[in-house]
């Protein structure tokens, strides 16, 4: 362990940045009598707000319910790094290769999607920082830039040579980059959340916090919903957004792994250690690797710094311990000054982690059940902050039982394949973790393993 990360953690607080504010709204009241609703939402993040939200704007006289168990935007919403990307798959790569006879329209789709989380955020006067920045990838390896140029001469953006990216942002460790200048804001992520949540309860929607969901069944004509408190809900139609959490739809829960990732966040910069950086167009940025950083710079300009771990536990847990890991942040801290060496005494004041539900395509999926009276939307694999809103719009057309654009697509329609049960999830997370490590190190050489999952559309994204 390096003594200059044990100086640069040493009071850095175990908490998530974003929620660490006294703007953060007080807390609602927990669900206290039976309740009938027209729309029940489960899930107080990014898909279950959006949902709540462009239910009431799709017909303003349905009644709403939106129930969260803990507070709004507290899990992944609320402590993410911020990057609402207009990208549906997980990066054109991964759209391209699995859906390429309707990447053009999922692309289409994903920009207007962008677009009107931004009218949105307008319309509503929501506070959280949202500028189009756009993103820059860069590439920190030799065998990384042919690949960036290639993206680039497909219309991916514009290439920057290893002088043009370090004019945008002073690293030694740049080689090239690509500015995509128009696929990718960067937000408050809790500000988003706890706007759309304000936006929702202006237009009539009843947010209720503290309300775990433990059960979902048939009740008559429609869908009984059974809390930890005790109260029922009944309604008839119900949207789940229950992201990393087990599903309540047993049958999907092979379908998502929650994985865990870490993230820093430094002290405001001086105005001369900002100057020593540059990034005067505040793009986020990451690099090219299979375990990956993402970086942004805050209003305040804070860095926040995350990424290349990427940690599975075994039996899909999800637990409030797992959110710190101090050799992760160790690793994070030293990552963050070999990028920028001029910044060394820089320290950091925020450290945590979270889960992040992913699935085998890397890509949120979707579906109804209970005979159409349920619908859900699940595996974003760390691009819900854009992606939620498009899978909001599917749950309601799913839910109207209307045919769109949308519920016509392959990408829709089609589920990805679900993961082993243990211990075989464990051991396969294990050795793609492996083989991913090794691939960095191997000039992006993908293994026997590797090359397996890619065949048979199976894997595991950092």
């Amino acid at each position: 362990m390096r003594t200059d990360t044990v100086t640069a953690l040493a009071d850095a607080e175990p908490r998530v940045y974003w929620l660490d504010t006294p703007a953060r709204p007080p807390s609602r009241p927990a669900l206290q009598a039976p309740a009938r609703t027209d729309l029940a939402v489960v899930g107080g993040g990014y898909t279950g707000l959006w949902t709540a939200l462009l239910a009431k704007e799709r017909d303003p006289g349905r009644d709403v319910v939106l129930l969260e168990g803990d507070r709004i935007g507290w899990a992944a919403s609320g402590r993410n790094g911020g990057f609402c990307a207009a990208s549906l798959t997980h990066g054109a790569a991964n759209g391209r290769e699995r859906f390429p006879h309707e990447y053009q329209t999922l692309e289409r789709m994903g920009l207007a999607n962008l677009d009107a989380i931004e009218a949105t955020v307008a319309r509503y006067g929501i506070d959280c920082d949202f500028r189009r920045t756009g993103s820059l990838d860069v590439a920190t390896d030799d065998y990384q830039v042919a690949g960036l140029q290639e993206f680039a001469d497909d219309g991916g953006g514009d290439f920057l040579d290893q002088a043009a990216v370090r004019a945008e942002v002073a690293s030694p460790t740049y080689l090239a980059g690509i500015w995509d200048r128009k696929g990718t804001a960067l937000v408050d992520p809790a500000a988003l959340a706890w706007g759309l949540a304000a936006a929702a309860e202006a237009a009539g929607v009843r947010v209720l916090e503290h309300t775990p969901v433990v059960d979902v069944a048939r009740s008559g004509a429609g869908l009984a919903l059974r809390t930890a408190n005790g109260p029922t809900v009944r309604a008839d139609r119900v949207a789940l957004g229950t992201n990393a959490f087990p599903s309540l739809l047993r049958r999907l829960r092979l379908h998502t792994v929650p994985v865990y990732d870490y993230v820093l966040m430094s002290e405001p910069l001086s105005p001369a250690q900002l100057d020593a950086i540059g990034w005067r167009h505040r793009q986020g940025v990451g690099d090219s690797a299979n375990q990956f950083h993402y970086y942004r710079l805050t209003a305040d300009n804070r860095i926040l710094w995350g990424g290349y771990d990427a940690i599975y536990h075994f039996g899909r847990k999800v637990r409030p311990g797992y959110d710190q890991r101090p050799a992760t942040f160790h690793t994070l801290a030293a990552h963050f000054f070999e990028t920028f060496p001029q910044l060394e005494g820089l320290r950091f004041t925020h450290r945590w982690g979270g889960a992040i539900d992913t699935c085998t395509r890397f890509f949120a999926f979707y579906g109804t059940a209970f005979s159409g009276r349920a619908a859900y939307a699940l595996g974003y694999t760390g691009l819900g902050v854009g992606a939620s809103r498009f899978g909001a719009d599917i749950m309601l057309d799913l839910l109207s039982g209307e045919r769109t654009e949308r519920t016509e697509l392959d990408a829709v329609r089609r589920k990805p394949l679900p993961f082993p049960p243990e211990p075989l999830a464990f051991a396969g997370i294990q050795a793609t973790r492996w083989s991913l490590q090794r691939a960095d190190r191997d000039e992006g050489r993908r293994n026997l393993w590797l090359r397996g999952l890619d065949r048979a559309g199976l894997g595991f994204d950092s």
